[in-house]
């Protein structure tokens, strides 16, 4: 399972100068030379304004126009030097509130069939979170589960507080989910879907119902907001249907256009911002 080809990928930028080098170069520096290249290389210590910009606070453009401004402490004291590279460890602030270093990422999986959320079951499948794996340096989770017969979209990210916000019963996103059955859906049925039935004591809402356009009448697609897990299999079983495929075909604002099985791809930065708008 891989990326998804698409014009969201990131491009790595090539290497800068020609294919061949002076293998003198290097040759006899000194400690205080080789030091200092030491230092240059090290991952933990990196450019203030690309500190932050991982932060999320502005691009590193903008960055050193704040750093300029005095707009950026470290360790307490203002840092208005261009280039200046401090650690992962230091205390970084932006107008007094302290930064966190690490990349926010932001990728959507069109989950394949049999994959657990996380972890591997008995038979030793992988899960939904190894496919997203290499998306990030850092660990990625998912913002909600699926269970591992349904397909379709997951969104995973690193993001603590957008997962909370995104998490909360008050904020039932829209989902979409394309629904066979193991027999035809009979429309009484259909109508009472859409005037709500009651699973465990409370009343289910969907924002709407309808049969697949060309397709067989054990297929529908269903607009639901609720957050509660599972929640579309409990509807039809309360019915007495039994759900084949279950698959997530929109997820808030996102949909698997140009997103194959088992493939991911990241977000764009509006389609953060439109996420970051829940309140």
């Amino acid at each position: 399972m891989s990326r998804s080809d698409s014009n969201n990928d990131k491009k790595k930028p090539g290497k800068k100068g020609g294919a061949f080098r002076n293998r003198n170069i290097g040759k006899g520096k000194s400690s205080a030379d080789k030091t200092a290249a030491k230092k240059t290389s090290d991952p933990n210590v990196i450019r203030l304004n690309r500190y932050v910009a991982n932060a999320g606070i502005c691009s590193r453009r903008e960055a050193d126009i704040y750093i300029a401004a005095g707009n950026v402490t470290v360790n307490g004291k203002p840092i208005s030097e261009m280039g200046y590279k401090v650690k992962l460890t230091d205390d970084v602030r932006f107008d007094g509130q302290r930064l966190n270093p690490i990349k926010k990422e932001y990728v959507l999986l069109n989950k394949p069939k049999d994959f657990e959320t996380q972890g591997r079951d008995s038979r030793g499948r992988r899960s939904a979170t190894s496919l997203v794996a290499g998306a990030s340096k850092s660990e990625l989770a998912a913002v909600d589960k699926l269970e591992k017969s349904t397909t379709g979209l997951m969104l995973f990210t690193n993001d603590g507080e957008l997962t909370k916000k995104l998490a909360r019963p008050k904020n039932g996103l829209r989902k979409i989910f394309h629904v066979t059955l193991t027999k035809e859906l009979r429309s009484a049925d259909l109508k009472r879907i859409q005037e709500g039935v009651t699973v465990e004591e409370n009343v289910v809402r969907v924002q709407d119902i309808s049969f697949v356009d060309n397709a067989p009448k054990n297929q529908v697609g269903i607009e639901i907001f609720s957050s509660r897990n599972n929640i579309v299999k409990r509807l039809f079983q309360e019915l007495g249907y039994e759900i084949t495929i279950l698959d997530r075909v929109v997820y808030h604002t996102l949909t698997k256009k140009d997103l194959p099985r088992g493939h991911w791809r990241y977000l764009t930065e509006q389609e953060v911002v439109n996420l970051g708008m829940i309140k």
